[in-house]
């Protein structure tokens, strides 16, 4: 099977032992929910949800208690596309003015209709708080031919928000998944290209994942890669072996999601870490205020990888 296909496919040889404080929110999304369809976690900071639909399902997807199908074991949150959610979200957005940056996620925003993907992003762009915003999508490393018609809507769209948010004084930019050199061809390329010419600015995170990626050619095939279309990495393992390697800027930070809704924070400013347990832990950000100020958060390393008592 190829390398790329098994962050898809559940395989019964890479399967875990669950850990036992896992939960099926995580992150507690759920917990910073404002209003149905946005994450408030942090003060100048949120994540909108319009839709739940993806082209693909990821093994390693955090949002998986809302994302894709209802299972036998599980039925899923919605949060599925609606024009009465949507506005009330951007209404949300325009009378908190604290509010300066907008992830726009899923679900993933290749599946937003052309029309409402430019709604959202011209309503962003009018709001003056908002500085910048992005639409994550895997669209770019599962479906680059899309970019590459004419007649695409969607690339349209959002080629026409990009250039409507400079003309405004303000940055929007496409965060996409790459976690693997094969899943980059020279349609991607091509597409990557497009999208450059036409001044969209375009980001990659890696996820890091055992068996795929978690090896020094493969993560280094990777990021020159990326580098060679302008499309900036933001998060990798390996600094070591690959600093001095490539480009200083070119070069992804390391960063764990804290379960707990702790947030992206950079691995090596932990404030404990115990190597048997696998647990480290994490305090909140100095500027953080209210309940969570000074929170202690703890990340565990899997069970698997753990020495095993004698």
């Amino acid at each position: 099977m190829a390398v790329r296909l098994m962050q898809f496919i559940p395989l019964k040889s890479i399967i875990v032992e669950d850990h036992p404080v896992g939960e099926y929110d995580s992150l507690h999304e759920k917990d910073d929910t404002a209003i149905d369809g946005l994450v408030h976690r942090y003060p100048d900071k949120a994540l909108f949800l319009p839709l739940n639909s993806c082209p693909v399902h990821c093994l390693y997807c955090t949002r998986a208690y809302g994302v894709g199908p209802d299972t036998e074991l599980v039925t899923k949150d919605s949060f599925k596309l609606a024009k009465s959610r949507i506005a009330k979200v951007l209404a949300y957005i325009a009378s908190h003015e604290e509010l300066q940056d907008i992830v726009v996620s899923g679900g993933d925003a290749y599946y937003l209709p052309p029309h409402v993907l430019e709604w959202i992003g011209e309503t962003l762009i009018s709001i003056p708080n908002i500085r910048r915003f992005r639409f994550a999508s895997k669209g770019l490393a599962v479906s680059p031919q899309r970019f590459l018609d004419p007649a695409d809507e969607w690339t349209k769209a959002l080629i026409r928000v990009s250039d409507k948010a400079k003309q405004a004084g303000k940055h929007m930019a496409l965060h996409t998944h790459f976690n693997h050199p094969s899943e980059i061809s020279w349609i991607t390329e091509k597409a990557s290209l497009k999208l450059l010419q036409a001044g969209v600015t375009v980001r990659n995170q890696t996820v890091l994942l055992r068996g795929i990626n978690d090896n020094v050619p493969a993560m280094s095939t990777l990021i020159r890669k990326l580098a060679d279309m302008v499309i900036q990495p933001t998060i990798l393992d390996m600094e070591e072996e690959l600093t001095g390697s490539i480009a200083g800027f070119c070069m992804p930070k390391f960063v764990v999601d804290l379960p707990g809704g702790g947030g992206k924070r950079l691995a090596r400013s932990f404030k404990s870490y115990d190597r048997q347990s696998g647990l480290s832990t994490f305090t909140s950000p100095i500027l953080t205020t209210g309940e969570k100020a000074g929170k202690v958060y703890e990340y565990y390393d899997p069970i698997n990888t753990l020495e095993k008592k004698k």
